[in-house]
């Protein structure tokens, strides 16, 4: 299977300004999805999407292929990712060139593994499903059988529609949410679906202690300190 690896990145961060190439515990932070895609053996090709030229400059440095400079209209906060990836996607049919689906890597989760990608893709390869995401458990008390939404009466309801509230935590099932770590969806899904997921989801669970997403400084001081604690 073709699979195409998509880096986006764009500039004007603002939660952590400069993020994509500011440097974590000495490397850039770009530098940590770079090395782990580039080392992958079922990735055909990864890409940097960007508009922003240091952040091109450094994953060039990287190894990573720049093909094209994203426009600015798609490098907007409110920008979906969806688009991004039907831009490389268009960019690259132009040059008849095609990839059965598209594996989504996210520079704010820097500490991941080749295995864990590998594993990821393969699971997709094997699954026949339309997409697959990385996920993490739900912790039991958020779980949706236990949390409410307000009815019509400004009342609470149990959000998953139920009439009784599980009482027992070892019946509850099982409840995930994405991490966004990894994406995986097939081309035809993205391109004819105009989705990210389409209509059957598989997943691969995350080692939460070796979890971050990196959105303000205080995720960015926690993933200096697992970095240097998995050093040790």
């Amino acid at each position: 299977m073709r699979i195409l690896g998509i880096i986006p990145a764009r500039g004007g961060s603002k939660g952590v300004p400069g993020k994509n190439i500011k440097l974590l515990n000495g490397k850039p932070l770009l530098q940590y999805t770079a090395e782990i895609a580039l080392d992958s053996k079922l990735l055909t090709a990864v890409i940097l999407s960007s508009d922003d030229q240091q952040i091109i400059t450094v994953a060039k440095s990287l190894g990573i292929q720049v093909p094209f400079i994203r426009p600015e209209e798609l490098a907007q906060d409110a920008t979906p990712t969806i688009d991004v990836i039907i831009h490389a996607l268009e960019w690259y049919d132009k040059q008849d060139i095609s990839f059965d689906a598209v594996c989504v890597l996210q520079v704010t989760s820097p500490i991941r593994t080749v295995e864990f990608l590998d594993d990821a893709i393969q699971k997709f390869i094997t699954s026949d499903c339309d997409s697959l995401v990385s996920v993490q458990k739900v912790p039991h008390e958020y779980n949706p059988h236990w949390t409410f939404e307000l009815n019509s009466e400004g009342n609470l309801k149990i959000s998953t529609g139920e009439g009784q509230i599980i009482s027992r935590r070892q019946e509850l099932p099982n409840a995930y949410h994405r991490d966004g770590s990894i994406y995986i969806m097939k081309t035809e899904v993205l391109l004819q679906q105009h989705s990210l997921y389409g209509k059957s989801i598989s997943f691969i669970e995350s080692t939460p202690e070796f979890y971050v997403n990196i959105d303000t400084l205080t995720d960015w001081d926690r993933a200096e300190q697992m970095i240097k604690n998995n050093q040790k």
